[in-house]
């Protein structure tokens, strides 16, 4: 099978890490921008954080074969930097329209603040003027009102259900997001949040419309192989082959691909990689035999 992980912090994780995705049947990814465990303090910070996610991540990405895509946004919890979320949100339109960028996020509440909505409001109304897909991020406390304020807000901005993605739900919030109409993803991590059994019961619940497994993998404990383990244990518990495909891979294709930043036919066909390409000066290889597949033709 292949893989869809649309949502993992790959800054955050090793080389060897693409390499175990890749081996396990993962595709393509998105990363959208996050926050990196301790405040940045300027603006300057965010500039070359989002241009590594449009050129050094996608590159190194594609070294083993994976389709990297990205998500741009302030996330929410250096929104409550007023000052320089607004900084920030000034460098969106520089950013918001390279190549690989399929949505803006993650973005949406953490203490669920008056800054927080006021950054989010401002990114929902970028997004809507653009037509551009948005993933959110649900805060960790309180989660079920935070998932309805913003699904509320969303509405009010007039963001259309089908282009927005509520990230990181559970079993309290999974019911009112798939009602509103919005992509519900789930983030599964070993010990917190969604785990892989109980996404599988989830899945027997709900069935696999607008329904996303992914991963959220980053600095923190966490698996970048989530989202085939979650898959080889739904087909353990008898969920069918059919329901695993739409969860982990189709699902997430389809509510992306609106960005039409993803070329659908290069992803169905098996990748060539030639690791003697260099992302300035720079190889993943570090001495090692590179890997050179012959072109691709049918």
């Amino acid at each position: 099978m292949r893989f869809f992980d649309p949502h993992i912090h790959m800054s955050s994780r090793t080389t060897d890490d693409y390499q175990a995705m890749a081996a396990a049947g993962v595709r393509a990814v998105v990363e959208p921008a996050f926050w990196l465990g301790q405040p940045r303090t300027n603006a300057g910070a965010f500039v070359d954080y989002f241009a590594s996610l449009v050129g050094w991540e996608r590159f190194r990405a594609s070294q083993f074969g994976i389709a990297h895509y990205t998500a741009i946004g302030l996330n929410s919890k250096e929104a409550n930097n007023e000052a320089l979320a607004k900084e920030v949100l000034d460098l969106l339109p520089r950013f918001a329209f390279k190549e690989g960028v399929v949505a803006i996020g993650e973005i949406g509440y953490d203490e669920i603040t008056a800054a927080e909505e006021w950054a989010f409001r401002e990114q929902l109304e970028f997004a809507q003027q653009n037509e551009m897909v948005v993933m959110v991020h649900s805060p960790h406390r309180d989660k079920k009102r935070g998932v309805i304020r913003s699904l509320d807000v969303a509405r009010e901005v007039g963001i259309p259900p089908h282009m927005l993605v509520m990230d990181h739900n559970n079993e309290e919030t999974v019911e009112a997001v798939l009602e509103a109409g919005a992509w519900a993803a789930f983030t599964i991590y070993p010990n917190t949040k969604m785990g892989s059994e109980r996404m599988a019961e989830i899945v027997r619940r709900y069935g696999s419309e607008r329904i996303i497994v992914d991963s959220s993998a980053d600095w923190g404990v966490s698996d970048p192989l989530s989202v085939p383990k979650t898959a080889a244990l739904m087909g353990e518990r008898g969920i069918s082959a059919e329901d695993v495909e739409l969860t982990t891979w189709s699902n997430a294709l389809d509510a992306y691909a609106q960005s039409g930043q993803i070329d659908v036919e290069a992803l169905l066909r098996a990748p060539a990689i030639d690791q003697t390409r260099l992302y300035g000066e720079n190889s993943v290889l570090r001495g090692q035999v590179p890997r050179i597949d012959e072109p691709v033709t049918n």
